[in-house]
């Protein structure tokens, strides 16, 4: 049984879309609830958290420096300060951003979430800042991973319990022949993902108590047990991308419940055997 350490009580609650920057050592994450963007370096132990007026729902590292955002609406640019690229879904009040990832040709993707209706769609910013509409039709948009060799994308909706597989063209960013990759049938929904090394996708279980690894043709590989049981999303990180960070939420708790789960929200970690690969950066 592999052992998670409990790393910081940040309280997060909606803990969300941890990346780790491998030039700086360090993991960033986002409380979306709380418009908040955390950091931890390891090395020193250190913890900043940084605080936006709205939320910041999905994020990924900037080629130019700073990193590129969607918030409740918008895809944004942020440095010093924040500067929106374009607004998506004006018209639907209920929708917001979710997740997102950037591949390795510098695009950022994110998706939308409505979680009563599935008027949620995925999206994609590419260099040029032009955005194109990729997905329609979405629940609650959740985890975006490709595979090593770059051939497949990995796209999650919660509410279904389903994580598609789609052919992905590097150099166009096209994606086509949609299949269901992994149906989940037990405790909690698939959301945020990673991808390692060897091809095995990370999932975390939200409201499942543990993340899952599976194999590049779908199959379970094996599970680690959190105690917590809104888990939340994946990221490998650490000097040899072997450190599994993981974070959770206390979402949609009564006072009684958090006080009967007093680690939701935080970020834990465990070791694993087999490495990430280095978050990508953006390109525009």
């Amino acid at each position: 049984m592999t052992d998670v350490e409990h790393v910081l009580a940040v309280n997060c609650e909606l803990g969300e879309g941890p990346i780790w920057n491998v030039q700086e050592q360090k993991l960033y994450w986002v409380d979306i609830l709380q418009n908040t963007i955390h950091t931890y370096q390891p090395e020193r132990q250190i913890h900043q958290a940084i605080e936006f007026e709205d939320h910041v729902c999905a994020m990924g590292f900037r080629k130019k420096g700073g990193m590129v955002l969607a918030t409740r609406k918008h895809f944004a640019m942020w440095d010093d300060d924040l500067q929106t690229v374009e607004e998506l879904e004006f018209d639907l009040k209920d929708n917001r951003f979710n997740d997102g990832a950037v591949d390795r040709q510098g695009r950022f993707w994110a998706g939308t979430m409505n979680p009563s209706s599935p008027t949620g769609s995925l999206y994609r910013l590419n260099h040029d800042l032009t955005v194109e509409k990729m997905v329609t039709g979405v629940t609650i948009s959740n985890g975006i991973g490709w595979s090593p060799d770059n051939t497949t994308m990995y796209f999650t909706d919660s509410p279904l319990c389903v994580i598609y597989a789609y052919d992905f063209d590097p150099p166009t960013g096209s994606i086509s022949n949609k299949r269901v990759f992994i149906q989940i049938g037990d405790a909690g929904v698939p959301d945020g993902l990673t991808v390692d090394s060897e091809g095995y996708i990370w999932s975390a279980r939200y409201g499942g108590a543990k993340v899952v690894r599976y194999s590049p043709d779908g199959k379970f590989d094996r599970e680690i047990a959190l105690p917590v049981e809104k888990v939340t999303s994946v990221a490998l990180g650490g000097p040899d991308l072997t450190d599994l960070y993981i974070t959770s939420a206390w979402e949609g708790y009564t006072e009684v419940e958090i006080q009967e789960n007093p680690m939701a929200g935080d970020l834990f970690r465990a070791v694993v055997e087999v490495p990430g690969l280095p978050e990508p950066y953006f390109l525009g």
